[in-house]
């Protein structure tokens, strides 16, 4: 997960009192406000139920007010430290800290616990009304998603829950995968207009489609998706071929019809919006799609698409989210609302004895680097003859300190069926490292390598040696 705590705010706690609020924001979204306090109780709880050296240090408490300095260097060190542990797979998938997040969001957007009504939509715009409590997690709403509209529970991992964006123009944008540290219902009632919840497949390995396509349910939704992705232009196909597939859609011939999609160019990926990136020239246009073991770069030229090409995943060796001022000729074309715009950059191996950083600018920034992890962790899993992890994070009682000091149990809620665990999901079950970054500084000695909670490391990373070339 992408943290980061970019500004401060002073808050009334209802007595009278005026304290600072750290704003914690979340893959590129703001999620919650919280005291310093709250953070330091979260780490003591964290420190009993995992060992010290796991943690990064909590900066110290301090005996008289702080200065505007001392509170600004309060804040860059605890967003170095919650971005520390936004790096670490058990902590963020610990109950503990899912825990903390899901009430810090409760408690800063002062919502009850009530019984309402959420609308979930597949690809093809059908409407799903589920009733779910307005506290419910991710989780909790996906399986009441999933019961409503009667799918199999074994096939429940395979989905989550996303939020999009209808365009003006009538495109869709995928904003971002929502997480069980967040209420759907309190996410979805902060959304800006024309933004909802759809649920969509969440994997990246194709051969998954195979056992979706044994059960009625299941293959309907793979089918409506599949038909959307083509229509919108996220799968490509030539006029003859959409001539065939009209001909399977007119006999409602399902399973064919996803047979020939799966042959086609970006099945499977995740497509983004228009942005710049510094390869193979600064300030170049491009279309990025994620998907198929690699990061798919199509230049734009002049009306038409001029060049296209792509980076496997296993030949990038780290990555690292950025924010910068835009630069004139990108701010012309940005939508963003302020000054700056996120960057993703991944250092590539280019060829035996070559490391070469590439940067993308892009709002979408933050979701690309989510879908990289996650298709990293799929790969991982397959090299380990696995279909998904386990979840051993251990159940304990813990606390959650609110903002006036007093404290309550950490509810999670079980959900009244248990899913298996995500496909790619990031938990406590041990993966073996297959590339040592050890080694590989010592075999490039005379290549400058940056160290930095700020990279995410690929344990998925392949060296290329001899036989390659």
């Amino acid at each position: 997960m992408h943290f980061s705590i970019p500004d401060t705010r002073e808050v009334n706690d209802g007595n009278g009192s005026i304290f600072v609020g750290y704003n914690i924001h979340i893959n590129g979204v703001f999620h919650c406000t919280v005291r310093y306090r709250q953070l330091h109780n979260l780490n003591e709880q964290l420190r009993k139920e995992f060992s010290s050296e796991t943690l990064p240090l909590f900066p110290p408490k301090k005996i008289l007010p702080l200065t505007a300095g001392q509170l600004e260097d309060r804040r860059i060190l605890l967003e170095k430290y919650i971005q520390t542990l936004g790096q670490d797979s058990r902590l963020v998938s610990s109950e503990l800290l899912i825990g903390f997040l899901l009430s810090a969001q409760q408690e800063t957007t002062c919502e009850k616990k009530q019984e309402m009504k959420l609308d979930i939509y597949t690809m093809n715009n059908f409407q799903i009304i589920v009733r779910v409590l307005s506290t419910d997690r991710t989780e909790q709403v996906l399986l009441k998603v999933c019961k409503q509209i009667q799918l199999p529970l074994e096939y429940v991992r395979y989905f989550s829950l996303f939020l999009i964006k209808k365009e003006e123009n009538g495109d869709l944008t995928i904003l971002r995968k929502l997480q069980d540290f967040e209420s759907p219902y309190i996410s979805h009632k902060t959304m800006q207009q024309f933004q909802k919840i759809v649920l969509r497949t969440s994997y990246w390995d194709s051969n998954y489609d195979l056992e979706l396509m044994t059960d009625p349910v299941a293959l309907n939704l793979l089918y409506v998706q599949i038909v959307s992705d083509i229509e919108r232009g996220w799968i490509v196909c030539s006029n003859d071929v959409k001539m065939e597939l009209v001909q399977f859609q007119a006999r409602l011939e399902k399973k064919e019809f996803i047979d020939i999609a799966r042959t086609l160019k970006y099945y499977g990926y995740t497509q983004f919006n228009v942005c710049f990136c510094d390869y193979p020239k600064p300030l170049t246009r491009v279309l990025v799609a994620i998907g198929g073991e690699e990061l798919n770069l199509r230049l734009i030229g002049t009306g038409q698409l001029i060049k296209e090409g792509s980076f496997k995943v296993t030949r990038m060796r780290c990555w690292r989210i950025t924010a910068t001022h835009n630069k004139q000729s990108i701010a012309t074309n940005s939508q963003s609302s302020d000054n700056s715009i996120l960057e993703l950059s991944f250092e590539y191996l280019m060829s035996k004895d070559k490391l070469q950083w590439i940067t993308i600018s892009s709002e979408q920034s933050i979701l690309m680097s989510v879908c990289l992890q996650s298709l990293v962790d799929e790969l991982l899993l397959k090299r380990n003859g696995l279909k998904s992890k386990e979840n051993t994070a251990s159940k304990g009682n813990w606390t959650y300190m609110k903002r006036d000091g007093s404290s309550q149990l950490i509810s999670m809620d079980e959900p009244d069926v248990y899913p298996s665990s995500k496909i790619g999901e990031t938990t406590n079950t041990k993966i073996p490292e297959f590339f040592s970054i050890k080694k590989l500084q010592e075999k490039f000695a005379s290549v400058s390598f940056k160290t930095g909670k700020d990279f995410v490391e690929n344990h998925a990373f392949e060296g290329i040696g001899d036989d390659d070339l």
